[in-house]
C-alpha cells in the first residue's frame, strides 16, 4: 500500500466528490505549506479568489494574514496553511456540519502527516470542528493542549477586515504564537537587538 503523504491526499481533494460543494466550485483548495510545518493555521473555507486560484488564504483576509506573519518574522513559506472545508460554500456561506464531516477525514490526516508544534484555529468554525467545543471570545490567545496536540485560538483575520479595530489584537495574537513557538532564543535575539539598536 502507498505510504499516505500531503501529495497524495492533496491529490484525492482535487477530485474529491464526497459533499454537494464540488458541484459549485471552480478548484478544491487543499492547503499548502512545508511538511515540516511547526504551524498549522486552519481557516473555514476557501472564498472567492480561493476558488479561483486553489491556493488557501489568498484574498483579504490572507493578506492580513501575510502581513501578521511577516510582521510576527515568519514568512508563509514556513507555515501550513489549510481550511476546515476544502471547497467554497456558495454565496461564502458558512459550511454545514454535513460539509464540515464529509472535510474531516482529511483535515484530520493533515494534521497526523504533519504533526505540527502548534494548530492555530483560526475563528469559531475552526474551534467548533477540531475542538468540537468552545468560542474565540472564550479562548482567544490561549494555548491549549488536547489529546498530545497544542492548539492555538484566535480570530478569523476576515474578522480582522470587517472590523480594523480587531487588527492590533489578531497581529498581537500572531506574534505571541510566532514567538512561542520559535523559542526562547528567537526572543532573546531581538531583545539584545533592541537593547543594542
Amino acid at each position: 500500500m502507498q505510504e499516505d503523504s500531503l501529495a497524495k491526499l492533496a491529490a484525492e481533494v482535487l477530485v474529491c466528490t464526497k459533499c454537494p460543494l464540488h458541484r459549485s466550485r471552480s478548484r478544491a483548495v487543499p492547503g499548502e505549506g512545508p511538511e515540516g510545518a511547526r504551524i498549522m493555521f486552519i481557516g473555514e473555507a476557501p472564498g472567492r479568489e480561493e476558488d479561483q486560484q486553489g491556493r488557501p488564504f489568498v484574498g483579504r483576509a490572507g493578506q492580513l494574514l501575510t502581513e501578521a506573519l511577516e510582521e510576527a518574522g515568519l514568512g508563509r513559506s514556513e507555515v501550513f496553511i489549510t481550511n476546515v472545508v476544502k471547497c467554497r460554500p456558495p454565496g461564502n456561506r458558512e459550511p454545514t456540519e454535513e460539509e464540515i464531516a464529509a472535510c474531516r477525514p482529511y483535515l484530520r490526516r493533515q494534521m497526523a502527516l504533519l504533526k505540527p508544534q502548534v494548530i492555530c484555529l483560526l475563528g469559531s468554525v475552526a474551534v467548533r470542528a477540531v475542538l468540537g467545543e468552545g468560542s474565540v471570545s472564550g479562548l482567544r490567545g490561549r494555548f491549549l493542549e488536547r489529546a498530545g496536540q497544542r492548539y492555538y485560538v484566535t480570530l478569523h483575520p476576515a474578522a480582522a477586515i470587517y472590523n480594523p479595530n480587531l487588527r492590533a489584537p489578531f497581529k498581537g495574537d500572531i506574534r505571541r504564537l510566532a514567538d512561542e513557538v520559535m523559542g526562547r532564543r528567537a526572543r532573546a535575539a531581538s531583545r539584545l537587538e533592541e537593547f543594542f539598536g
